[in-house]
């Protein structure tokens, strides 16, 4: 079974939080190699750089499956309300269907018997 789902969505969304965190981290990490007085050291900017990127495309990927998954949310997915209700109004159109037959039959009825 797929590891994603076997997680609460919950569980992801604090995930993604903790990635959040990292790249904040990370930000700040670069900064303060920009900011050191010896000069950036490249490497560990480059390195940063990389893993900021793949981060916020993480979070990305994951807030998107996390909306898609929360719009695929259906609560009232096994609720009978509108076939009970169609059926309803069925019933009350037939009765109406009915009545009129009748009026038309004893209207009928009344023509033969007047002749």
């Amino acid at each position: 079974m797929d590891p994603q789902s076997q997680t609460t969505s919950l569980q992801r969304l604090q995930n993604v939080e903790k990635r959040i965190v990292r790249v904040l981290e990370l930000a700040g990490g670069v900064m303060d190699e920009m900011a050191s007085q010896s000069g950036p050291r490249k490497e560990i900017a480059n390195n940063h750089c990389s893993e900021f990127m793949q981060l916020i495309k993480d979070i990305q990927f994951a807030l998107r499956e996390e909306i898609k998954s929360a719009c695929e949310y259906r609560p009232f997915e096994k609720c009978d309300y509108v076939p009970r209700i169609s059926n309803e109004i069925c019933y009350k159109k037939l009765e109406y269907v009915i009545a009129q037959l009748d009026e038309m039959k004893q209207t009928m009825e009344g023509y033969r018997n007047a002749a």
